[in-house]
């Protein structure tokens, strides 16, 4: 596959940042870099214009920096609260991701932080507080606490326990009514033997 060098105009995920000169693949400047205006062919004419893109580089990374340094400062005193199912033991169905963290940012704050920079060891699978390390840019790092609570209503055992024994003494009573009339009945078998006995 032919490649081509080409500098960046602005920063994009995976490749590079602006004034970065990178190699790609020939047919993905072409179709895709050039016409949304994400790069420009690496030419003596366009190397001029680096040093205006590395003054911008600069400058959006300042605004990023102070961006993020101000959003670990306030992120660190929020609880975010996640509801979740679980069983009667309490045990949670399923997991929470740094998705679901993401999600509940933007539902409860109005704050929008793409889940790869909530940072999770493995996924959470236990109720109650932990505390997440967020990697909000290559400089700031924060804490989050997360909340893990139930949505699932607890069951009120004592509430049950009568409606579960009610059955149970119903069949009782009908089984001891059966065993009164079978044990009648034996009564007179019972009865034979003894007058085969007094034959005898």
């Amino acid at each position: 596959m032919a490649k081509t060098e080409v500098i960046l105009t602005h920063n994009i995920v995976g490749l590079g940042a602006e004034s970065d000169q990178v190699k790609v693949a020939a047919g993905y400047a072409r179709n895709y870099l050039f016409p949304q205006h994400f790069a420009i062919p690496l030419t003596g004419a366009n190397k001029r214009r680096i040093e205006s893109l590395k003054q911008r580089r600069a400058e959006r990374e300042a605004h990023d920096l102070n961006t993020m340094t101000d959003l670990a400062k306030g992120i660190s005193k929020l609880i975010c609260v996640i509801s979740v199912k679980t069983g009667e033991d309490g045990k949670m169905f399923g997991t929470v991701t740094s998705g679901m963290i993401a999600d509940q940012l933007k539902t409860q704050f109005d704050i929008v932080l793409e889940k790869r920079k909530i940072h999770l060891e493995h996924p959470i699978k236990a109720l109650g507080e932990h505390e997440v390390e967020l990697r909000l840019h290559a400089d700031v790092k924060s804490t989050l606490k997360v909340r893990v609570e139930s949505s699932t209503p607890p069951v009120d055992k004592s509430a049950v326990a009568p409606v579960v024994e009610a059955p149970r003494t119903h069949t009782r009573a009908k089984r001891g009514e059966q065993q009164v009339h079978t044990s009648e009945r034996p009564n007179r078998p019972e009865r034979k033997p003894r007058e085969k006995s007094d034959k005898a």
